[in-house]
């Protein structure tokens, strides 16, 4: 692609500091070191799936465990603000 031809299209939200970079994603220069959080996410997914089905035993609530594992962080933001009676 030619650097004209770059320059020339725009993402779909019509910001001006977007850039085609070579593995041919649109990124913005804006929104670096946010990109790990999945991964964070993940990980906290897979230990909190861990801890859960350890402490039951059955197929039905395995199958709690693994959801309740999924929204994991809906329970520590209650349990925060809960303790700070909010």
């Amino acid at each position: 692609m030619t650097e004209e031809k770059v320059e020339a299209e725009k993402c779909e939200c019509g910001g001006k500091d977007w850039k085609y970079s070579k593995s041919k994603n649109w990124h913005h220069r804006g929104n670096r070191g946010g990109e790990n959080w999945g991964a964070v996410y993940c990980l906290g997914m897979i230990g909190v799936a861990v801890y859960y089905i350890q402490q039951v035993s059955g197929f039905w609530p395995v199958i709690l465990a693994v959801l309740k594992a999924i929204v994991w962080p809906a329970f520590l933001l209650y349990k925060v603000f809960s303790m700070l009676h909010m």
